[in-house]
Protein backbone atom coordinates (compact mmCIF):
# COMPACT_ATOMS: atom_id res chain seq x y z
CA UNK A 1 0.00 0.00 0.00
CA UNK A 2 2.79 2.38 0.62
CA UNK A 3 4.66 1.87 -2.32
CA UNK A 4 0.71 2.75 -3.88
CA UNK A 5 0.68 6.06 -2.32
CA UNK A 6 4.40 7.21 -3.28
CA UNK A 7 4.34 6.03 -6.76
CA UNK A 8 0.77 8.06 -7.19
CA UNK A 9 2.10 11.04 -5.52
CA UNK A 10 5.31 11.15 -7.86
CA UNK A 11 2.60 11.45 -10.74
CA UNK A 12 0.05 13.69 -9.09
CA UNK A 13 3.05 16.27 -7.52
CA UNK A 14 4.72 15.86 -10.86
CA UNK A 15 1.52 16.93 -12.85
CA UNK A 16 0.73 20.06 -10.44
CA UNK A 17 3.99 21.17 -10.36
CA UNK A 18 4.39 21.40 -14.40
CA UNK A 19 1.10 23.26 -14.53
CA UNK A 20 2.61 25.89 -12.28
CA UNK A 21 5.71 25.82 -14.07
CA UNK A 22 3.67 26.42 -17.64
CA UNK A 23 1.21 29.34 -16.00
CA UNK A 24 3.89 31.10 -13.92
CA UNK A 25 7.07 30.27 -15.95
CA UNK A 26 5.27 30.43 -19.54
CA UNK A 27 7.64 26.90 -19.39
CA UNK A 28 5.78 25.78 -22.60
CA UNK A 29 8.64 22.97 -22.94
CA UNK A 30 7.90 21.23 -19.30
CA UNK A 31 5.30 18.77 -20.87
CA UNK A 32 7.64 17.58 -23.41
CA UNK A 33 10.35 17.18 -21.55
CA UNK A 34 8.30 14.87 -19.20
CA UNK A 35 6.74 12.96 -21.82
CA UNK A 36 10.62 12.33 -23.35
CA UNK A 37 11.99 11.44 -19.78
CA UNK A 38 9.36 9.31 -19.24
CA UNK A 39 9.36 7.45 -22.43
CA UNK A 40 13.13 6.87 -22.24
CA UNK A 41 12.67 5.92 -18.63
CA UNK A 42 10.37 3.11 -19.75
CA UNK A 43 13.14 2.02 -22.35
CA UNK A 44 15.74 1.95 -19.63
CA UNK A 45 13.69 -0.13 -17.67
CA UNK A 46 12.96 -2.72 -20.22
CA UNK A 47 16.69 -2.75 -21.00
CA UNK A 48 17.86 -2.98 -17.57
CA UNK A 49 15.85 -6.01 -17.12
CA UNK A 50 16.62 -7.26 -19.95
CA UNK A 51 20.54 -6.97 -19.15
CA UNK A 52 20.16 -8.80 -15.96
CA UNK A 53 18.66 -11.57 -18.49
CA UNK A 54 22.34 -13.18 -18.59
CA UNK A 55 23.41 -12.66 -15.78
CA UNK A 56 20.33 -13.86 -13.48
CA UNK A 57 20.18 -17.61 -16.35
CA UNK A 58 24.02 -17.84 -15.14
CA UNK A 59 23.77 -17.56 -11.40
CA UNK A 60 20.35 -19.24 -11.00
CA UNK A 61 21.63 -22.27 -13.14
CA UNK A 62 24.65 -22.28 -10.31
CA UNK A 63 22.14 -21.54 -7.68
CA UNK A 64 20.43 -24.88 -8.78
CA UNK A 65 23.97 -26.74 -8.92
CA UNK A 66 24.58 -25.55 -5.01
CA UNK A 67 20.99 -26.40 -4.34
CA UNK A 68 21.45 -29.90 -5.27
CA UNK A 69 24.64 -30.60 -4.38
CA UNK A 70 24.29 -29.54 -0.98
CA UNK A 71 26.36 -26.56 -0.71
CA UNK A 72 23.87 -24.01 -0.28
CA UNK A 73 22.73 -26.17 2.82
CA UNK A 74 25.98 -26.21 4.47
CA UNK A 75 26.20 -22.22 3.96
CA UNK A 76 23.32 -22.10 5.97
CA UNK A 77 24.26 -24.34 8.83
CA UNK A 78 27.73 -21.39 8.91
CA UNK A 79 24.89 -18.64 9.33
CA UNK A 80 22.20 -20.20 11.55
CA UNK A 81 23.25 -18.89 14.99
CA UNK A 82 23.27 -15.43 13.56
CA UNK A 83 20.40 -15.73 11.07
CA UNK A 84 17.55 -17.80 13.19
CA UNK A 85 17.67 -14.95 15.77
CA UNK A 86 16.77 -12.39 12.89
CA UNK A 87 14.88 -14.47 10.60
CA UNK A 88 12.28 -16.47 13.10
CA UNK A 89 10.14 -17.66 9.88
CA UNK A 90 12.11 -19.50 8.11
CA UNK A 91 12.88 -23.20 9.23
CA UNK A 92 17.14 -24.17 10.44
CA UNK A 93 19.16 -25.13 7.99
CA UNK A 94 17.05 -23.66 5.31
CA UNK A 95 18.60 -23.21 1.74
CA UNK A 96 17.40 -19.37 1.54
CA UNK A 97 19.94 -18.54 4.65
CA UNK A 98 22.56 -19.30 2.18
CA UNK A 99 21.48 -17.26 -0.63
CA UNK A 100 20.90 -14.52 1.82
CA UNK A 101 24.69 -14.90 3.33
CA UNK A 102 25.86 -14.75 -0.67
CA UNK A 103 24.11 -11.80 -1.19
CA UNK A 104 24.97 -10.02 1.74
CA UNK A 105 28.48 -11.12 0.73
CA UNK A 106 28.67 -9.91 -2.64
CA UNK A 107 27.18 -6.43 -1.90
CA UNK A 108 29.71 -6.15 1.27
CA UNK A 109 32.44 -6.68 -1.96
CA UNK A 110 30.47 -4.30 -4.35
CA UNK A 111 29.68 -7.59 -6.66
CA UNK A 112 26.03 -5.70 -7.61
CA UNK A 113 25.83 -8.37 -10.83
CA UNK A 114 26.57 -11.45 -8.25
CA UNK A 115 24.26 -9.93 -5.49
CA UNK A 116 21.25 -9.21 -7.27
CA UNK A 117 20.23 -12.77 -8.83
CA UNK A 118 21.20 -14.39 -5.50
CA UNK A 119 19.19 -12.24 -4.00
CA UNK A 120 16.27 -12.51 -5.84
CA UNK A 121 16.71 -16.54 -5.46
CA UNK A 122 16.74 -15.77 -1.85
CA UNK A 123 13.31 -14.26 -2.47
CA UNK A 124 11.98 -16.80 -4.17
CA UNK A 125 13.23 -19.92 -1.39
CA UNK A 126 11.16 -16.92 0.88
CA UNK A 127 8.21 -16.90 -1.05
CA UNK A 128 7.82 -20.57 -0.99
CA UNK A 129 7.47 -20.38 3.22
CA UNK A 130 4.54 -17.41 2.59
CA UNK A 131 1.25 -18.59 3.68
CA UNK A 132 -0.29 -15.19 1.94
CA UNK A 133 1.85 -15.29 -1.42
CA UNK A 134 0.41 -11.30 -2.28
CA UNK A 135 1.54 -9.97 0.89
CA UNK A 136 5.43 -10.13 2.11
CA UNK A 137 6.63 -11.73 5.17
CA UNK A 138 8.46 -11.08 8.44
CA UNK A 139 11.72 -12.71 6.55
CA UNK A 140 10.89 -11.13 3.69
CA UNK A 141 10.74 -7.71 4.91
CA UNK A 142 13.80 -8.12 7.23
CA UNK A 143 16.17 -9.62 4.03
CA UNK A 144 15.12 -6.49 1.78
CA UNK A 145 15.31 -4.35 4.71
CA UNK A 146 19.15 -5.33 5.40
CA UNK A 147 19.78 -5.41 1.65
CA UNK A 148 19.03 -1.99 0.92
CA UNK A 149 21.47 -0.84 3.86
CA UNK A 150 23.43 -3.03 3.23
CA UNK A 151 26.99 -3.18 4.58
CA UNK A 152 29.64 -2.12 1.97
CA UNK A 153 33.35 -3.11 3.24
CA UNK A 154 34.80 -1.10 0.48
CA UNK A 155 33.00 1.64 -1.86
CA UNK A 156 35.18 0.29 -5.28
CA UNK A 157 33.47 2.08 -7.97
CA UNK A 158 32.95 5.43 -5.87
CA UNK A 159 36.75 5.57 -5.02
CA UNK A 160 37.33 4.45 -8.93
CA UNK A 161 35.30 7.37 -10.17
CA UNK A 162 37.37 9.46 -7.84
CA UNK A 163 40.04 8.59 -9.40
CA UNK A 164 39.06 9.80 -13.07
CA UNK A 165 37.91 12.69 -11.32
CA UNK A 166 41.26 13.37 -10.67
CA UNK A 167 41.20 13.45 -6.83
CA UNK A 168 44.80 13.67 -5.61
CA UNK A 169 43.61 11.19 -2.55
CA UNK A 170 40.56 9.04 -3.72
CA UNK A 171 40.93 6.45 -1.05
CA UNK A 172 40.17 9.09 1.72
CA UNK A 173 36.55 8.40 1.99
CA UNK A 174 36.63 5.17 3.00
CA UNK A 175 36.23 5.28 6.51
CA UNK A 176 33.92 7.62 6.71
CA UNK A 177 31.89 5.81 3.90
CA UNK A 178 32.38 2.20 6.13
CA UNK A 179 31.16 4.16 8.71
CA UNK A 180 28.27 5.75 7.26
CA UNK A 181 26.47 2.47 6.12
CA UNK A 182 27.36 0.72 8.93
CA UNK A 183 25.12 3.21 10.75
CA UNK A 184 22.29 2.74 8.12
CA UNK A 185 22.40 -0.75 8.04
CA UNK A 186 21.98 -0.85 11.87
CA UNK A 187 19.48 1.86 11.56
CA UNK A 188 17.40 -0.24 9.34
CA UNK A 189 17.91 -3.48 11.27
CA UNK A 190 16.28 -1.89 14.59
CA UNK A 191 13.54 -0.31 11.96
CA UNK A 192 12.61 -3.81 11.63
CA UNK A 193 12.99 -5.49 14.68
CA UNK A 194 11.14 -2.99 16.48
CA UNK A 195 8.30 -3.82 14.35
CA UNK A 196 8.95 -7.70 14.37
CA UNK A 197 9.47 -7.46 18.16
CA UNK A 198 12.87 -9.18 17.89
CA UNK A 199 15.39 -9.16 20.64
CA UNK A 200 18.56 -8.33 18.89
CA UNK A 201 20.42 -8.53 22.71
CA UNK A 202 21.77 -12.02 22.33
CA UNK A 203 25.16 -13.83 21.82
CA UNK A 204 24.82 -14.91 18.46
CA UNK A 205 23.89 -11.37 17.49
CA UNK A 206 26.15 -9.04 19.46
CA UNK A 207 29.39 -11.86 18.90
CA UNK A 208 28.92 -11.65 14.97
CA UNK A 209 28.52 -7.83 15.31
CA UNK A 210 31.91 -7.81 17.58
CA UNK A 211 33.65 -9.90 14.94
CA UNK A 212 32.64 -7.81 12.66
CA UNK A 213 33.78 -4.69 14.15
CA UNK A 214 36.86 -6.33 14.34
CA UNK A 215 37.69 -7.10 11.14
CA UNK A 216 36.68 -3.47 10.44
CA UNK A 217 39.26 -2.19 12.15
CA UNK A 218 41.95 -4.71 10.03
CA UNK A 219 40.82 -4.10 7.40
CA UNK A 220 41.29 0.11 8.08
CA UNK A 221 44.62 -0.75 9.69
CA UNK A 222 45.81 -2.42 6.15
CA UNK A 223 44.36 0.27 4.03
CA UNK A 224 46.85 3.00 5.86
CA UNK A 225 49.55 0.77 3.77
CA UNK A 226 47.84 1.28 0.20
CA UNK A 227 47.34 3.62 -2.35
CA UNK A 228 43.85 4.11 -4.03
CA UNK A 229 45.22 1.72 -7.14
CA UNK A 230 46.09 -0.84 -4.85
CA UNK A 231 43.00 -0.72 -2.94
CA UNK A 232 40.96 -1.18 -6.27
CA UNK A 233 43.65 -4.20 -7.58
CA UNK A 234 42.90 -6.19 -4.15
CA UNK A 235 39.55 -5.44 -3.86
CA UNK A 236 39.23 -6.40 -7.39
CA UNK A 237 41.34 -9.12 -6.84
CA UNK A 238 39.52 -10.28 -3.68
CA UNK A 239 35.72 -10.00 -4.86
CA UNK A 240 37.19 -12.25 -7.73
CA UNK A 241 38.52 -15.21 -6.46
CA UNK A 242 35.82 -15.29 -3.48
CA UNK A 243 32.75 -15.87 -6.17
CA UNK A 244 34.72 -17.70 -8.83
CA UNK A 245 35.62 -19.67 -5.90
CA UNK A 246 31.81 -20.24 -4.87
CA UNK A 247 31.10 -21.50 -8.51
CA UNK A 248 34.27 -23.90 -8.05
CA UNK A 249 32.92 -25.16 -4.96
CA UNK A 250 29.22 -25.63 -6.03
CA UNK A 251 29.93 -27.80 -9.48
CA UNK A 252 32.83 -30.12 -7.52
CA UNK A 253 30.42 -30.35 -4.66
CA UNK A 254 27.44 -31.48 -7.20
CA UNK A 255 29.96 -33.66 -9.16
CA UNK A 256 31.38 -35.56 -6.35
CA UNK A 257 27.67 -35.94 -5.09
CA UNK A 258 26.71 -37.76 -8.79
CA UNK A 259 24.49 -35.30 -10.22
CA UNK A 260 24.27 -34.08 -13.58
CA UNK A 261 25.38 -31.09 -12.99
CA UNK A 262 24.99 -29.69 -16.65
CA UNK A 263 21.31 -30.48 -16.61
CA UNK A 264 20.79 -28.98 -13.13
CA UNK A 265 22.40 -26.04 -14.49
CA UNK A 266 20.34 -25.52 -17.46
CA UNK A 267 16.87 -26.37 -15.14
CA UNK A 268 18.09 -23.00 -12.89
CA UNK A 269 19.41 -21.29 -15.78
CA UNK A 270 15.24 -21.55 -17.27
CA UNK A 271 14.18 -19.98 -14.07
CA UNK A 272 16.38 -16.95 -14.33
CA UNK A 273 15.26 -15.96 -17.71
CA UNK A 274 11.74 -15.92 -16.76
CA UNK A 275 12.89 -13.79 -13.67
CA UNK A 276 14.29 -11.68 -15.95
CA UNK A 277 11.25 -10.91 -17.82
CA UNK A 278 8.89 -10.67 -14.72
CA UNK A 279 10.25 -7.71 -13.82
CA UNK A 280 9.98 -5.43 -16.35
CA UNK A 281 6.61 -4.21 -15.77
CA UNK A 282 7.86 -3.19 -11.80
CA UNK A 283 10.93 -1.47 -12.74
CA UNK A 284 9.24 0.32 -15.52
CA UNK A 285 6.66 1.27 -13.46
CA UNK A 286 8.97 2.74 -10.71
CA UNK A 287 11.65 4.25 -13.06
CA UNK A 288 8.44 6.50 -15.30
CA UNK A 289 7.53 8.05 -11.62
CA UNK A 290 10.83 9.21 -10.78
CA UNK A 291 11.75 11.06 -13.97
CA UNK A 292 8.05 12.56 -13.93
CA UNK A 293 9.46 13.95 -10.46
CA UNK A 294 12.76 14.54 -11.48
CA UNK A 295 12.14 16.04 -14.82
CA UNK A 296 9.62 18.63 -13.72
CA UNK A 297 11.86 20.33 -10.76
CA UNK A 298 10.77 18.67 -7.75
CA UNK A 299 13.98 17.78 -7.13
CA UNK A 300 15.08 21.17 -7.48
CA UNK A 301 13.05 22.82 -5.12
CA UNK A 302 12.87 20.35 -2.85
CA UNK A 303 16.50 21.37 -2.40
CA UNK A 304 16.32 25.25 -2.49
CA UNK A 305 13.56 24.74 0.21
CA UNK A 306 16.11 22.51 2.12
CA UNK A 307 18.72 25.26 1.78
CA UNK A 308 16.50 28.01 2.46
CA UNK A 309 15.39 26.53 5.84
CA UNK A 310 19.13 25.74 7.44
CA UNK A 311 19.95 29.48 6.27
CA UNK A 312 17.42 31.19 8.31
CA UNK A 313 18.59 29.28 11.48
CA UNK A 314 21.89 30.24 10.48
CA UNK A 315 23.14 26.85 10.29
CA UNK A 316 26.18 26.11 7.34
CA UNK A 317 24.93 24.51 3.98
CA UNK A 318 28.12 23.93 2.69
CA UNK A 319 26.20 20.05 2.21
CA UNK A 320 23.60 21.35 -0.06
CA UNK A 321 24.96 21.01 -3.38
CA UNK A 322 25.94 17.41 -2.50
CA UNK A 323 22.39 16.38 -1.24
CA UNK A 324 20.83 15.70 -4.68
CA UNK A 325 22.85 12.54 -4.47
CA UNK A 326 20.98 11.30 -1.73
CA UNK A 327 17.98 12.61 -2.42
CA UNK A 328 18.15 10.47 -5.80
CA UNK A 329 19.86 7.43 -4.47
CA UNK A 330 17.04 5.70 -3.16
CA UNK A 331 14.99 6.55 -6.27
CA UNK A 332 17.81 5.49 -8.89
CA UNK A 333 21.10 4.28 -8.78
CA UNK A 334 21.95 5.22 -12.14
CA UNK A 335 20.93 8.70 -11.64
CA UNK A 336 22.47 9.05 -8.36
CA UNK A 337 25.71 8.18 -10.21
CA UNK A 338 25.48 10.30 -12.57
CA UNK A 339 24.59 13.26 -10.58
CA UNK A 340 27.72 12.07 -8.14
CA UNK A 341 29.88 12.55 -11.52
CA UNK A 342 28.95 16.04 -11.98
CA UNK A 343 29.07 17.16 -8.31
CA UNK A 344 32.91 15.85 -9.22
CA UNK A 345 33.31 17.76 -12.34
CA UNK A 346 31.77 21.29 -10.92
CA UNK A 347 32.71 21.48 -7.50
CA UNK A 348 36.09 19.02 -7.66
CA UNK A 349 36.40 15.85 -6.14
CA UNK A 350 38.50 16.85 -2.88
CA UNK A 351 36.14 20.01 -2.53
CA UNK A 352 33.52 19.26 0.44
CA UNK A 353 30.69 18.99 -1.89
CA UNK A 354 32.73 16.39 -3.52
CA UNK A 355 33.66 14.12 -0.97
CA UNK A 356 30.34 14.30 0.82
CA UNK A 357 28.66 13.48 -2.73
CA UNK A 358 31.67 10.20 -2.70
CA UNK A 359 30.53 9.37 1.16
CA UNK A 360 26.67 9.41 0.57
CA UNK A 361 26.85 7.70 -2.93
CA UNK A 362 29.05 4.92 -1.27
CA UNK A 363 26.81 4.50 2.09
CA UNK A 364 23.25 4.37 1.16
CA UNK A 365 21.09 2.09 -1.01
CA UNK A 366 18.50 2.33 -4.19
CA UNK A 367 15.20 1.66 -1.56
CA UNK A 368 12.51 1.84 -4.52
CA UNK A 369 14.83 -0.13 -7.15
CA UNK A 370 15.36 -3.18 -4.57
CA UNK A 371 11.70 -2.88 -3.47
CA UNK A 372 10.37 -3.01 -6.70
CA UNK A 373 12.57 -5.43 -8.14
CA UNK A 374 12.45 -7.46 -5.46
CA UNK A 375 8.96 -7.82 -4.42
CA UNK A 376 8.11 -7.70 -7.95
CA UNK A 377 10.00 -10.96 -9.05
CA UNK A 378 7.94 -12.93 -6.24
CA UNK A 379 4.42 -10.92 -7.33
CA UNK A 380 4.32 -9.23 -4.00
CA UNK A 381 1.48 -6.80 -3.95
CA UNK A 382 1.18 -5.78 0.34
CA UNK A 383 4.51 -4.64 0.89
CA UNK A 384 3.28 -3.81 5.08
CA UNK A 385 6.13 -1.75 6.35
CA UNK A 386 9.23 -2.76 4.27
CA UNK A 387 9.12 0.92 2.46
CA UNK A 388 8.98 2.74 5.02
CA UNK A 389 11.93 0.67 7.46
CA UNK A 390 13.92 1.44 3.81
CA UNK A 391 13.29 4.63 4.15
CA UNK A 392 14.56 5.02 7.70
CA UNK A 393 17.86 3.61 7.10
CA UNK A 394 18.01 5.89 3.63
CA UNK A 395 17.21 8.54 5.88
CA UNK A 396 19.67 7.84 8.87
CA UNK A 397 22.44 6.72 6.51
CA UNK A 398 22.13 10.40 4.46
CA UNK A 399 21.94 11.83 7.86
CA UNK A 400 25.45 9.96 8.89
CA UNK A 401 27.11 10.94 6.05
CA UNK A 402 26.41 15.17 6.61
CA UNK A 403 27.67 14.65 9.48
CA UNK A 404 30.68 12.33 9.15
CA UNK A 405 31.69 14.71 6.27
CA UNK A 406 31.68 17.96 8.86
CA UNK A 407 33.70 15.87 10.95
CA UNK A 408 36.36 14.21 8.49
CA UNK A 409 36.84 17.06 6.23
CA UNK A 410 35.46 20.17 7.01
Amino acid sequence: MALNYVWLGFFLISFVVAVCRLIFLQDTAVFSTVMNGMFDSAKTGAEISLGLAGIMTFWLGIMKVGEKGGMISILARWVDPFFSRLFPGIPKKHPAMGSILMNFSANALGLDNAATPVGLKAMKQLQELNPEPEVATNAQIMFLVLNTAGITLIPTSVIALRIAAGSSNAAEIFIPTLIGTLISFISGLLAVALYQRINLLKAPILLTFAVFGLLLAGLFYVMQFLTPDQIATYTAFIGGFVIFAIIVSFLALGAAKKINVYDVFIDGAKEGFQVSITIIPYLVTMLVAISTFRNTGCMDYVLDAIAAIFSSMGLNTDFVPALPVGLMKPLSGGAARALMVDILKTHGPDSFAGRLASIIQGSTETTFYVLAVYFGSVNIKKTKYALTCGLIADVVGIVAAIVLAYIFFH
